[in-house]
């Protein structure tokens, strides 16, 4: 899709001192509908402030950070919180309601930001937790899950809805080898619809994986983003 425009855009962004963990170095990033970025990054707490940072939540000290054309510092509050209803996102910590069921957990981002009725929105869920190899849409709390059943559930949350921008925090977590191939299924249905998407992985199973089909591959350190040469 070399005229769309761009998904995600990171230009020139510089987290301000004490707003993040994160270097308060510029970072650089375009993704266009279809891109997958696999970006290398060693510290989960790293991880989640650099999605936050793509979700607009970060204060910057330069720089902007735009998504579907629109920067982020000069929305409205309202107006924001919407727009971030357009991004899927497996958090690393999990970010469970534990009092609720899984159900709630995965419905209840889109009952928030979309007016689809429930019962199509459920069957949607449904079908996609089978794609991830659950028997159906998890009824159970949180906490009776098995930890990956519960990490293919925070999958099935994230890709509900048809997001343009899925941010995955080491979705495999170092240990669920067999999470990838469904995860990279549904990834490729999401990128044929315009949806962009990053990988963010600790993990060598995932970085050292020649043949995951990244667009970009980068590796996020002290010094910022470095692009490798290396993409699918």
């Amino acid at each position: 899709m070399p005229d769309a425009a761009p998904v995600l855009q990171l230009l020139s962004a510089e987290p301000a001192r004490g707003a993040a963990d994160l270097p308060p170095i510029p970072l650089t990033l375009e993704l266009l509908p279809g891109d997958l970025a696999l970006i290398e990054v060693r510290s989960p707490a790293w991880a989640a402030e650099f999605a936050d940072l793509c979700s607009g939540l970060t204060k910057l000290a330069r720089g902007s950070v735009r998504f579907l054309g629109r920067d982020w510092a000069s929305l409205p509050e309202m107006q924001a919180s919407a727009l971030r209803g357009r991004i899927g996102r497996v958090p690393g910590a999990g970010a469970w309601i534990g009092f609720a069921g899984t159900d709630l957990n995965i419905l209840l981002p889109q009952l928030h930001h979309t007016r689809r009725p429930l019962e199509p929105l459920r069957d949607a869920a449904a079908d996609l937790a089978r794609a991830f190899g659950l028997p159906g849409l998890p009824l159970v709390r949180p906490d009776a899950l098995a930890p990956a059943d519960l990490a293919r559930a925070a999958c099935v949350r994230a890709l509900l809805g048809e997001p343009r921008l899925v941010l995955l925090e080491s979705p495999e977590q170092g240990q669920f080898a067999d999470l990838v191939p469904p995860l990279l299924n549904a990834l490729a249905a999401a990128r044929d619809r315009g949806a962009a998407a990053i990988w963010l992985t600790d993990s060598d199973l995932v970085w050292n994986d020649r043949s995951f089909p990244a667009t970009l591959r980068l590796r996020f350190s002290e010094r910022g983003l470095a692009r490798l040469r290396y993409a699918a």
